[in-house]
């Protein structure tokens, strides 16, 4: 059974998604702000909804505290609509962000997608390559020889989804979509963001270039 860390202020709302996903089959861990949000990362949630708007420790503070401790899929529930705010949540180790007042079947759906993409993950296995770029699937880190490069799992998920498909070309849609759980052009966006990210990480350690741009189509893992 999987399990779900539901963090959001609002007591009826917490409540709501709750039951719903408790229905479902899923256990549910509950906390109605950032502070108590800590505490049950004890726990090992397989997945975390967390709200951006809270009081003292908001969302993104939760977020940048755990990130280091848990590895799992964090969708954040808020109600703020600005982009960036969304890039933001994504840059800091979110994987998805879902805006309110939203549909339970589509968070559903969004949890599904993730859980499915951790389980494919697990039974992948390391890719070497000669100049001492190491993946490693399963632990989802990328290393420079003995080096990691610290990545966010949504910076992680852009690796791996074109790592594993060399020298096809992707637009910034479609590779939201496999990384992301969704096509969505707000969304998108922030994938060139983020490829820039782990550009200047990988520059840290060797000039060698392994995600192309091809101009006015998208981008390429560079075979």
């Amino acid at each position: 059974m999987y399990k779900i860390l539901v963090v959001d202020d609002d007591a009826d709302m917490n409540a709501m998604v709750q039951e719903y996903l408790s229905l479902k089959g899923y256990e549910i861990l509950s906390a109605l702000n950032g502070e108590t949000a800590l505490n049950k990362i004890k726990f090992a949630p397989d997945i975390i909804l967390l709200d951006v708007n809270m009081p003292k420790m908001d969302g993104f503070e939760v977020c940048m505290k755990i990130r280091d401790l848990v590895s799992c899929p964090i969708i954040f529930l808020t109600a703020r609509e600005e982009e960036q705010d969304r890039i933001k949540g994504l840059e800091i180790g979110g994987d998805d962000y879902l805006l309110k007042p939203f549909s339970l079947k589509e968070l559903e759906a969004r949890i599904k997608a993730h859980l499915n993409r951790e389980e494919r993950a697990k039974k992948k296995s390391v890719i070497q390559y000669h100049d001492g770029l190491l993946i490693d699937y399963s632990a989802k880190k990328l290393f420079y020889h003995e080096h990691e490069l610290v990545l966010t799992s949504l910076e992680f998920g852009i690796i791996e989804f074109l790592s594993l498909n060399p020298g096809r070309v992707f637009d910034t849609e479609k590779i939201y979509e496999n990384t992301g759980g969704y096509d969505s052009d707000a969304e998108s966006r922030v994938i060139t963001v983020l490829i820039s990210r782990i550009r200047k990480k990988i520059r840290k350690c060797t000039e060698q270039e392994y995600i192309e741009t091809v101009w006015g189509i998208g981008y390429r893992w560079k075979k």
